[in-house]
Order: C-alpha cells, then sequence, then structure tokens
C-alpha cells in the first residue's frame, strides 16, 4: 500500500510537530484506519513533501515531521484546461482527471451552451467542491502541488486575460483543418487548450476566438464528448512534447 499523502495548508517546516486538523485526522484513523506511529506523507503545495510519523492522541492525532523532500510529479511544461462548464458531475471529473494528468489550471468558462449555470450561494459551493476535488486528487496521485481552480467566466473574458499575459492557446473544434501535431509546432513550455461544453462552441464564441487569432485544432476524425475532449488532448499534448 502507498504511503499516505495529505495536504496541510502553509508553512510546513522540518522537525516540527503539527497537530491535525479534525477532518485529516478523522480520515486517517477512523477511514484509513492507521495506526499509532504510522508513516504518512504531508506536503503544503510549495513545493515537496515531508515524511511524516502519525501520533495519535485519543480521536485526535500529530504527525512529527521528518527532513523536506524536494520530490516533484509536475510536467516539464504547464497547461491550462479552459473548460466549458458541463452538467451533472461531469465537471468533477474533468478537475479530478486534470490533477492526475499534470494540468497547472483548470478555467471553467460559462459557454453559451453551458447547460449549468452558477451564481451567487450555489456558485460558491460548487467553487470550494471543485477545488477540494483538486486537493484530493494532488494527494492521491503524488502532486506536490495543488492544481488552481478558477472561477467561472465568459469566454471573452477569459481571452481578455489570455491577451495580457500573452499565454498561446488552441481552440479545439471538431471541424478544424489544423491537427495537434501542427498546431503544438513553436509552443515551448505553458499554453492554454479550450474545451467547448456539451453542445460545443457557440457561432458567436467561434469568431471570438478566431478574431483573436487563437489557433483552431481538430482531434481526429470522432466527435469526443465534452469530458473526454479535453483529457485525451491534454495526454496527447504531454507526449507530443515529450513532457
Amino acid at each position: 500500500m502507498p504511503t499516505p499523502r495529505f495536504f496541510l495548508p502553509p508553512p510546513l517546516t522540518a522537525a516540527a510537530t503539527i497537530r491535525l486538523p479534525d477532518a485529516l485526522a478523522h480520515h486517517a484513523l477512523r477511514v484509513l484506519r492507521l495506526r499509532d506511529n504510522a508513516s504518512i506523507i504531508l506536503f503544503d503545495g510549495r513545493g515537496g513533501q515531508f515524511p511524516a510519523t502519525l501520533q495519535i492522541h485519543g480521536k485526535g492525532a500529530s504527525a512529527i515531521l521528518g527532513a523536506h523532500d524536494p520530490a516533484e510529479a509536475e510536467l516539464a511544461g504547464q497547461i491550462t484546461l479552459v473548460q466549458g462548464i458541463a452538467s451533472g458531475d461531469k465537471m468533477d471529473w474533468v478537475i479530478e482527471k486534470a490533477v492526475e494528468l499534470g494540468a497547472c489550471a483548470v478555467v471553467p468558462i460559462a459557454a453559451h451552451r453551458s447547460v449549468l449555470q452558477l451564481s451567487g450561494d450555489r456558485l460558491r459551493k460548487r467553487m470550494a467542491h471543485w477545488r477540494r476535488i483538486a486537493q484530493a486528487a494532488s494527494e492521491q496521485s503524488g502532486r506536490n502541488r495543488i492544481m488552481r481552480v478558477d472561477e467561472p467566466r465568459h469566454l471573452a473574458h477569459y481571452l481578455e486575460e489570455a491577451d495580457a499575459t500573452s499565454q498561446p492557446a488552441l481552440f479545439c473544434h471538431p471541424d478544424a483543418s489544423s491537427t495537434l501535431a501542427h498546431a503544438l509546432h513553436g509552443v515551448r513550455d505553458k499554453f492554454a487548450l479550450l474545451v467547448g461544453p456539451e453542445g460545443g462552441w457557440s457561432e458567436e464564441e467561434q469568431a471570438l476566438a478566431r478574431a483573436r487569432g487563437l489557433q483552431p485544432v481538430s482531434f481526429g476524425k470522432r466527435v469526443l464528448r465534452t469530458e473526454t475532449a479535453g483529457l485525451a488532448l491534454m495526454a496527447a499534448c504531454s507526449a507530443l512534447l515529450g513532457w
């Protein structure tokens, strides 16, 4: 069984003894059924990790940290997945798997054809839920950094931000003529993949992308579901770029 890994907000320091939050202690003791003096790993999202020893105190627990281990499991470059918001639990799946595949961020887009529309308290709850998924996926997958999950925005807003940062972006569309391998020529250390929701990008959104000079790209002869397309493209990009 792999050594259990847990995220704790920074800062963590070598040789420190830290009382674990109640929720984390409950998960370690009641769900994973870890024993006193069990070996665990803690990380705080700033890079690297700390091997630690679990100490049980009744229903609570603490951890004695060892020396900092600079181990990382990040890609050689940065991929941002700009995902049209999908319905149901599809976004949960996309966020979890984007972490596993090494994305540095997911930017949810409130697209014209997005069935799920979020605002107010519903948005706050959904953001907390998505960020918990990103944290848990980092713990499971061996990443020592937490993938960023941005608040939803419209495509025009995102493209304005991308212009300001000069981040290259590939606009995914099944009817595009450019292949993925061709579109990746010249990509160096970071880029974004834009994937539409169920029903794809609207004509207006496609026109907006063209006006911004985004590179349209297709991925084979088959039409992929929204929860499949971005993840498949990320994996293919990582392989083609040798990341």
